[in-house]
This record gives structure tokens, sequence and C-alpha cells, in this order.
């Protein structure tokens, strides 16, 4: 992951973050297996952690929490129990729903050279000095997270990677990038089209 400086300016008081799905019951005890979209899963998942539910609005589960009593690796999938749900007739009335959770602003990634997502949105992306656009948003893909960079006329799909984003200044509010060839154009040639 790219280095950089970590942030001394303050950040949003309150964010809150989408960190799972529940995607089917399992077995008869209650369990619920997740699809997850954290990349920090042992931060997000401990034991006692409160979960803030996206449910339809006629869902009994609507305005509820769920508090993670355990949870454990299954084929290869992670699987929770939450206090409250204790048979898989409950976990059923709860499937498909959406597990958010308040960041708080002084927790740092596990990983060292990583940032939240919402740290990135609204950066300056800068390239040899020069400012070529704002992080839009971060696509998580097996092989590696792309930045999605607006030039104002267009979306370009940067590799999230240090040798395209050598550094992140989350205080400084800016991502300095060395993007492949091609990808963007050429300083020189936009320079030139002005004068």
């Amino acid at each position: 992951m790219p280095t950089g400086s970590q942030p001394t300016a303050p950040r949003p008081e309150r964010v809150e973050l989408r960190v799972a799905r529940l995607v089917r019951a399992h077995g008869l005890k209650g369990a619920l297996k997740l699809e997850v979209y954290t990349d920090d899963p042992q931060l997000r998942f401990v034991v006692g952690r409160e979960f803030k539910l996206q449910v339809p609005t006629d869902s009994p589960w609507y305005g509820k929490t769920l508090k993670l009593a355990s949870i454990r690796e299954v084929n290869s999938s992670p699987v929770a129990f939450f206090e409250g749900i204790d048979d898989r007739d409950t976990a059923e009335t709860i499937v498909k729903a959406i597990l958010w959770v308040e960041h708080d602003p002084e927790t740092r990634p596990t990983e060292k050279n990583a940032w939240f997502d919402h740290e990135l949105v609204g950066l300056t992306v800068m390239r040899d000095g020069l400012s070529v656009g704002t992080i839009l948003r971060l696509e998580h893909f097996p092989a590696q997270d792309l930045l999605v960079i607006s030039t104002g006329e267009a979306e370009i799909l940067l590799p999230f990677v240090e040798v395209f984003v050598p550094q992140v200044d989350i205080a400084g509010g800016t991502v300095t990038i060395t993007p492949p060839g091609g990808l963007f154009e050429p300083l020189e040639e936009a320079e030139g089209a002005s004068s």
C-alpha cells in the first residue's frame, strides 16, 4: 500500500460504515453467514460490538441493533452468532439485513499504511505538482483496490498500489499519483492545448 502521513487535521466526528450483509441462516442455533464488505474484519467483528441494522421499515428488526456474541469461519466463510438470536427460525427473519457500525475517528486500520475509504473520498489528486482530479470512491476487487478519480470530464480507475500512488497525505488533503502512460492525458499535451 502507498506510504503517507497520518492524519492530524480533524475528520468528521461521526461516520457509519457498512460492514456486512447477513446472507443466510446457518445451522439450528441461530448462526448467520456473513458477506463481509470491510477490508478490516478483525477490527470490525469483535465480541460485544453492536451493529445497526438496515432493513425495510416493515421489518420487525427495523430500528433495532445486534450485538455480536461470537464469530468463526466455516468453509472459508464467516459465520456469526448474535445475542437474542438463538434458533434458525429467528435467524431466518433477519436474513438480507445490512450491518452498519459507527466508526471511531481515532481508530486506525490494523494494516500498516492503510486508510478507510471515507478518509480518501474527496481528496485532491496531484500529478507532477498539479491537481488532476478528486477521488470519488474506491472499488474493491480480489486482485487490488481501484481509486475512482473524477477529472471533471471523465472518471478514471487507478490501481491503488504504491507504484502508482506513492503518497497519501490525509492531513494535507492530497494523494500524489504517478500513473502509467496513457491512463491520464500527458500533462505536456494538456498544457500545449491550452496555450
